[in-house]
């Protein structure tokens, strides 16, 4: 099985399914909580039939609170993001969709969010990724030293890693739009796991590089390479699978308050495997050979001596 000789045919694959949700960023952003940018949450359940979502934005709207983002939980229960308001503010939206309704309401949960606290919450999120890639990259380089080049499997791991976070976030900015999901804390604790999901991946494929180097040391680099992905191909299968089929399960019958992060999680894991085994490994093949001297073409395997 000769992967490596499609390396291409990968990468633009991989460019194919990230460039929807680079455009989508640029068009419509990445729609952040109220974890991110400040403001209230306040989930609430009706005793009898659920009403519609026009009649909890008017009652809204007669408070001054024209930016409600409404999202349904389950049969009874609805998801109302807000600007900030104060427990008097939401007191008097209780009973006022209590007398429209004439159901008893009950407030499931309520959060509050600073702006100052959102901002403070957003810079460190992006200090958190920024900080993990860079450990990361040092890790990796230390962990390699004994091959020749380390630094570039390091390279090669936060190259596939930040295709994962593409992927996600670009998804995430997408959902955001059609769906009304917003980035809040557990989106971010999606994308951290991912991000290590994604490098532990690399990390076994390059493992098996390193010691198939010390094996077979007249063996072309391209060849070597590609008898490693060949080696853990099933290993990164299987126990990518085992995960998925999990959080599969978790996406049908968890319910929906989870329901976006297992979502997350699912994406970025199947971006993951991908990557490690794709994109993470051929890079070192197009590093070593220089290829994009020659315009990325494909260097012309040499005979195993």
């Amino acid at each position: 099985m000769n992967i490596i000789k499609h390396r291409y045919l990968y990468f633009f694959i991989s460019l194919v399914v990230i460039l929807p949700g680079v455009i989508a960023l640029a068009l419509w952003g990445l729609p952040l909580g109220i974890d991110f940018t400040g403001g209230s949450l306040l989930e609430i359940s009706f005793s009898g039939t659920r009403p519609d979502n026009a009649m909890i934005a008017e009652t809204y709207a007669e408070f001054g609170i024209e930016d409600a983002i409404i999202q349904p939980l389950g049969d009874d229960a609805f998801s109302i993001r807000t600007q900030a308001i104060d427990d008097a503010t939401k007191g008097q939206i209780v009973a006022a969709l209590e007398e429209k309704s004439g159901q008893t309401v009950t407030v499931l949960h309520f959060t509050q969010v600073s702006p100052a606290v959102g901002a403070e919450v957003a810079a460190r999120a992006m200090g958190a990724v920024a900080l993990a890639a860079l450990f990361i990259l040092g890790y990796i380089t230390y962990a390699f030293r004994g091959v020749r080049h380390a630094f570039r499997y390091g390279v090669a791991a936060i190259t596939a890693m930040l295709h994962d976070v593409l992927v996600v976030v670009g998804l995430e900015a997408i959902f955001g739009h059609y769906l009304g999901w917003q980035a809040d804390s557990l989106f971010l604790t999606a994308l951290l796991t991912v991000i290590g999901f994604s490098v532990h991946d690399s990390i076994v494929v390059f493992d098996r590089v390193r010691e198939n180097s010390h094996i077979y040391r007249r063996l072309d680099y391209e060849t070597l390479v590609n008898h490693s992905i060949v080696q853990t191909l099933d290993r990164s299968i299987n126990t990518q699978l085992t995960v998925l089929f999990t959080l599969l399960a978790l996406a049908i019958f968890g319910g929906n308050n989870i329901r976006h992060f297992v979502v997350i999680l699912m994406v970025g894991i199947f971006s993951g495997t991908y990557s490690s085994i794709f994109n993470a490994a051929p890079i070192l093949v197009v590093w070593e050979y220089q290829e994009w001297k020659n315009w990325f073409r494909r260097r012309k395997a040499e005979p195993a001596a």
